[in-house]
């Protein structure tokens, strides 16, 4: 069988992750958690960057930065994993979903004026596939309404936008290092400060409201419990093994993208035939190679492909169900304006098997199958 994911590994990961053990400092905020946090505010050109327990944490983070509170409105897509949401509706905010470009399936940029109101206090791009929003229109409705914005770059380290870094953007930007991701600690991730004013207040909020990071640098004499927090540090293991992938970032995205183009390359020259549709990557826009994905012409055929992929031994998934379907979206949200793309274009995305250093036997079984499910649709129009 032929994963749709498999985690990525650098073998040097193993002997980091003794070095903390030796040291006898595996909890947060140890050598590998500030090495890591350095390399992100070095080489992404960020004011400020501070690892978290998972993409999630970092933007629940967010949220507690932007303080938002019940009442409040946030703006975001649909189309999104739920942690995007959770991190705002936690705050008692509501929800308010946009339609996406059936291009990108980021946020259609053009559809969020309409949506603000005086209550609006967030927008929240989601840079789907590691693809870059358009981030000039949103940066300035941003500043035109003074909202705040939190880039939601779980998918999108080290993709860009006109030169700039993804997640560097906004005001606070959200990476995640879960197990799927281009790197990984298992579970974990990174929330990004573009603005020193929130230094002091980020970490208190990480360090269950104490400033105990400010002590540890000598800066107070004692720490004590100054504001609510919560226990969002990642630990130093779990740093450990994401160094190693940070000191072999550059070979892990050229194998990515090698997998990626040749895709790309073989499907193609058949979109049309086959009615199927490929990832747009806009003019300005650098990515990451983080996923691959085809859109078949129906819900219907995606579930013959995953069903034929899979009778084949190739996993391929679909998601996200749109938020503002699902019984929390109902919930704690509304969808504004019209839904044209984001449920159409959701149930008909399927995504394929990419990750860090694939057998090219494997892309090759994947490619051949691909090709083998539509030319047979062919016979079915």
């Amino acid at each position: 069988m032929i994963h749709f994911n498999v985690p990525p590994f650098i073998p040097t990961a193993f002997e980091y992750m003794k070095d903390a053990v030796d040291s006898h400092k595996i909890c947060g905020d140890g050598k590998y958690t500030k090495l890591c946090n350095e390399w992100i505010e070095n080489n992404l050109s960020v004011h400020k960057a501070l690892l978290t327990t998972s993409g999630s944490t970092a933007l629940d983070m967010a949220a507690l930065l932007c303080n938002v509170k019940a009442g409040d409105e946030v703006i975001l897509p649909s189309f999104t994993f739920s942690s995007t949401a959770n991190a705002f509706a936690l705050r008692g905010a509501k929800l308010v979903f946009v339609d996406v470009r059936p291009d990108t399936m980021n946020i259609d940029e053009t559809k969020i004026e309409e949506a603000i109101t005086e209550k609006t206090k967030v927008i929240v791009p989601v840079h789907y596939a590691g693809v870059a929003c358009e981030m000039d229109t949103i940066m300035e409705l941003a500043e035109r309404y003074n909202l705040f914005v939190v880039e939601d770059a779980a998918q999108a380290i080290t993709s860009t936008y006109k030169g700039r870094y993804c997640g560097t953007i906004g005001d606070f930007g959200c990476y995640s290092f879960h197990e799927t991701k281009n790197l990984s600690m298992g579970e974990g991730g990174a929330i990004l400060i573009n603005n020193d004013r929130f230094d002091y207040l980020a970490e208190i909020y990480r360090e269950k409201g104490t400033n105990r990071t400010a002590f540890f640098r000598g800066q107070v004499a004692k720490y004590n419990w100054v504001e609510y927090g919560d226990s969002y540090l990642q630990s130093d293991l779990n740093a450990a093994y994401l160094w190693a992938q940070l000191e072999e970032i550059e070979k892990i995205q050229q194998d990515r993208m090698k997998t990626w183009n040749l895709y790309w390359n073989e499907f193609l020259p058949f979109a049309e035939k086959w009615n199927i549709e490929l990832p747009t990557i806009p003019n300005g826009c650098e990515h990451n190679a983080h996923m691959f994905y085809i859109k078949c012409n129906s819900l219907e055929q995606r579930t013959r492909f995953i069903k034929y992929m899979k009778d084949n031994d190739v996993l391929c998934v679909f998601h996200y169900v749109p938020l503002h379907s699902a019984p929390a979206g109902l919930k704690y949200g509304r969808f504004a304006g019209e839904d044209k793309y984001t449920t159409n274009d959701s149930d008909r995305l399927v995504r394929l098997p990419l990750y860090y250093n694939m057998d090219p036997k494997d892309v090759d079984i994947i490619i051949k199958k691909v090709k083998e499910f539509f030319s047979g649709e062919e016979t079915r129009r």
